[in-house]
């Protein structure tokens, strides 16, 4: 398996690939979503990885830029979605792989917090933890009972706790049906 920064002719792949993760409707609104986000100007800048074997894309990711409103001190800040692996290829670690690959890119570009809406036990594997606990609120408001699928990961030591605010995302992820776990 190769990871690597995905490329403009990486499109059609990149879009089977969400489109087969999530299945049906979903799948279709999913890629729908990432192919919006990859022309969004108010999501660069954008960080798109992909997961490929034999040449074929199995896995992708995309962390697009993000910022929090009202912060105390300007900080650095991008949200990871979607996330998908190709069916054939889950539960072998690619996702994991792909998170873990763009951190250390992000990192390297000074982001210092990474946000994501999703499964609350499988991203605080890699690191995440549930950000409104730490004061910082989502785009939209997530009902208390998925309120733990929220999360956040500090990429410089010492963000969370110096900083807290609201989340704004690029103006394609900024709608209501997506802050849904």
């Amino acid at each position: 398996m190769e990871l690597r920064i995905s490329h403009e002719q990486d499109l059609e792949q990149i879009l089977a690939v969400h489109a087969a993760a999530f299945s049906g409707r979903k799948g279709e609104e999913i890629a729908h979503l990432v192919n919006d986000l990859l022309i969004d100007s108010t999501a660069l800048p954008l960080l798109s990885i992909v997961a490929t074997v034999t040449n074929s894309i199995v896995g992708h990711v995309i962390f697009s830029k993000a910022k929090l409103t009202n912060p105390d001190q300007a900080v650095s800040t991008v949200i990871l979605a979607p996330l998908a692996i190709q069916p054939d290829f889950q539960c072998r670690g690619i996702g994991g792989k792909l998170i873990k690959y763009g951190l250390t890119k992000l990192l390297t570009a000074g982001v210092e917090l990474v946000f994501v809406l999703g499964h609350p036990t499988y991203y605080p594997k890699h690191g995440f933890c549930v950000a409104g606990k730490h004061g910082f609120d989502a785009p939209y408001p997530i009902p208390d009972e998925h309120a733990d699928a929220w999360m956040v990961q500090e990429l410089r030591s010492g963000v969370i706790g110096s900083v807290r605010g609201r989340v704004q995302s690029s103006d394609v992820l900024n709608q209501p049906q997506h802050w849904r776990e």
